[in-house]
């Protein structure tokens, strides 16, 4: 008798509730018997393989398969556990693993601390507390006008290949030398994005402050189904057992959602909006609002959720779900993304609804500042299509924004500290007129300037020198005369000559 048979034996032998295969329907199992119950419990059948109950229905039980092994009509099932458990612990930090706790990097077997529920509870309201610390990305459009705070939950929308992945990847590259741990958690993924990813935190040696939980597009439904609730779990155990702060990244929610429709539709549900099943808003919701940060500890555990938006079309179904439970957005302009910003962060359609509580007074004045200017610029831009003379405020609104939106793209690589945001978005704000700015030379120097900053009173001396380091007086032209609607104003002296020119001929005329 192998291992299996033996375990299932002992939890026949102890009484657990005992069930019989009654149909099958690929990983769908329906099962007579098997009361009493509860939803979500582990059940084991007579092969060693696993399972766990979906919905528990007046004549059957339906269970979805863990397992690939063949399940025949006739077997019997036990319950393991009244409730589905993932291993979690520590050692998992550094690691690639499978939805089942399996290691994919060779690196041999993990050793679990405990075990966690999967389906567990999101923490009361008492349980927590209010948000405060700001969460550094490194990414100065994100850091500087829609900051994310520690316990946050910021969804990421945007259509395909607008740059969701390497947004989050670039933000958990940035977590290597903080206190915080990410989990990352890829959902019905294609197996060669499953290596770029492993090999950009590789390259960058941002793996070992991270964990990363992989189910594939070739997997079962199942596998896909529990992939972010396990993840979530591994998150929660760090977070609540470790007193250690996490990120919890969901790439993307879109993949889910549709392993959700279709397990739904196979089970014979009622399709609702879209051919959701109808309690689709409380999978994600019931998700998302796992993060927070603990009233005991102080620690946070921060959620963003990706979703991929057809055509840029966020009104849709899963977005606008997804929108309603976060605390804010930013979403991707793939107009943008071809026009070479990176990232294409919309400026309209973004918002924070509480990053600004992590955003000291002087970062609160840059951002107000900058958003106004960047309005000031796309109304600016939207004139200069015609072709005609701009007003001297709108030329100037124009080459101000062109500066903010140079400074504000940065490649999958680049990141810069608070301060280095801080000092370069002061200089390109409250720049001279008839000064010339080199911003690729002070985003180049802009962390080893900020790093000088120790105390507040270092501030102004430091931005002096970084302004000084990369800003240079205009000889010849003002940057006005280099846009391409701005003419050069006629110089005085010949503005003089003209007018006495015109005088003479009109007194030569009354003669």
């Amino acid at each position: 008798m192998n291992e299996g048979n033996k375990h299932f034996s002992s939890l026949v032998s102890a009484g657990s509730p005992v069930g019989e295969v009654i149909a099958i329907n690929r990983f769908l199992i329906k099962v007579r018997g098997l009361q009493p119950c509860n939803v979500y419990s582990l059940v084991m059948f007579e092969d060693g393989s696993k399972g766990f109950v979906q919905e528990v229905l007046a004549e059957y039980v339906l269970i979805l398969s863990l397992g690939t092994s063949e399940i025949s009509p006739g077997m019997m099932v036990v319950v393991q556990h009244s409730d589905l458990v993932a291993k979690v612990g520590k050692d998992f930090i550094g690691r690639v693993v499978t939805v089942t706790g399996e290691p994919l990097d060779g690196k041999g077997p993990v050793a679990a601390d405990a075990v966690w529920p999967v389906f567990n509870m999101a923490p009361f309201l008492y349980e927590r507390r209010l948000l405060e610390d700001q969460l550094e990305s490194g990414v100065t459009a994100i850091d500087a006008l829609f900051p994310i705070v520690r316990g946050q939950r910021m969804a990421l929308l945007g259509d395909g290949k607008s740059g969701k992945s390497t947004l989050v990847t670039q933000l958990t590259m940035n977590q290597k030398n903080t206190d915080q741990v990410v989990v990352y958690c890829l959902i019905a993924k294609r197996p060669s994005d499953v290596s770029s990813l492993i090999n950009r935190l590789e390259a960058s040696d941002s793996l070992k402050k991270a964990i990363v939980v992989v189910s594939t597009m070739f997997e079962s439904l199942t596998l896909s189904y529990l992939a972010p609730y396990v993840a979530c779990a591994m998150a929660e155990y760090l977070w609540q057992r470790a007193d250690q702060n996490t990120i919890i990244i969901y790439d993307d929610l879109t993949n889910h959602a549709h392993t959700v429709r279709e397990i739904a539709l196979l089970n014979g549900a009622s399709p609702g909006r879209d051919s959701y099943p109808g309690n689709m808003f409380y999978a994600h919701s019931s998700l998302l609002e796992r993060a927070g940060r603990l009233s005991k500890s102080g620690k946070c555990l921060t959620c963003i959720p990706v979703v991929h938006v057809a055509g840029g079309d966020i009104t849709s179904y899963l977005p606008t779900n997804i929108m309603s439970i976060t605390d804010g957005q930013w979403i991707l302009d793939m107009e943008l993304f071809r026009s070479g910003v990176r990232p294409a962060l919309s400026m309209g359609l973004s918002v924070t609804r509480a990053g600004g509580a992590g955003h000291n007074a002087r970062q609160k004045e840059l951002a107000a500042k900058a958003l106004k200017t960047l309005a000031a610029y796309r109304q600016a831009e939207e004139y200069a299509h015609f072709g005609s003379e701009l007003a001297i405020e709108a030329r100037q609104a124009l080459i101000s924004g062109r500066r903010i939106m140079t400074l504000l793209s940065q490649g999958p690589k680049e990141t810069f500290s608070l301060m280095a945001q801080q000092l370069m978005l002061d200089i390109v704000l409250n720049l001279e007129n008839g000064l010339e700015l080199d911003v690729s030379s002070m985003k180049l120097h802009a962390n080893e300037f900020a790093a000088k900053v120790t105390k507040d009173e270092d501030y102004e001396t430091i931005r002096g020198q970084l302004m000084a380091a990369c800003v240079v007086n205009a000889k010849t032209t003002t940057p006005l005369a280099q846009t391409p609607t701005a003419a050069p104003a006629p110089p005085t002296t010949v503005v003089k000559k003209e007018q006495k020119a015109k005088d003479k001929a009109t007194a030569r005329a009354k003669q």
